[in-house]
């Protein structure tokens, strides 16, 4: 399975989950899915024992079967870092992979085409993806009672398959051209 190969790889971090759905063939994924790796230890040559990542889409869920990506949510920090996401995952994208991404640079939904993938991006300013991804597609808590944790990501797919962006699709260098400037609140910790 293709989430069973990519966690041998040292690509899945922080996971939450990872494992296999009720329907055969399907695995899911809930963490942050490693774009860049860290390096290596001092001294080891094991490829799982690296420092922290150096990209990562965070909070993302994954559906997937044996050799391709069926459906990726998460938050990118950057729309500049879609194309890093492309090259190294693009064995296992396609046409129909079902993506809703949060970014934190972008003001106002958007819709870009990228190598031959359908990205629909929605802004994000805070709260956990996860959260803000079932409100956006009017999941209710009560629609994934007593589903496996695993199954949980395919009711988010089969929602996202019908998600629309209302906005026209615009191409990856238009898009750059409207990303804004991310203020950080400086405050952190008790006052």
């Amino acid at each position: 399975m293709l989430l069973e190969t990519y966690d041998s790889q040292g690509l899945l971090w922080i996971t939450t989950l990872v494992g296999k759905t009720t329907k055969p063939g399907l695995s899911a994924f809930r963490g942050d899915l490693v774009l860049i790796e860290g390096a290596l230890r001092e001294g080891s040559t094991n490829i799982r024992d690296r420092k922290t990542p150096e990209m990562v889409i965070n909070q993302s869920a994954v559906l997937a079967d044996s050799d391709k990506i069926l459906f990726i949510n998460g938050l990118f920090f950057k729309l500049e870092h879609i194309p890093i996401f492309v090259e190294k995952y693009q064995a296992a994208l396609s046409p129909e992979t079902v993506t809703l991404f949060y970014v934190e640079n972008i003001a106002s939904p958007l819709q870009i085409n990228y190598e031959g993938i359908n990205f629909r991006l929605l802004p994000y300013k805070e709260g956990m993806v996860w959260n803000e991804t079932l409100e956006a597609l009017y999941i209710e808590k009560s629609d994934l009672k007593g589903q496996t944790a695993e199954d949980k990501v395919i009711t988010m797919f089969e929602a996202a398959k019908g998600f629309k962006i209302k906005s026209a699709p615009v191409s990856f260098e238009e898009a750059l051209s409207q990303t804004i400037e991310v203020k950080k609140d400086a405050s952190v910790g008790p006052v």
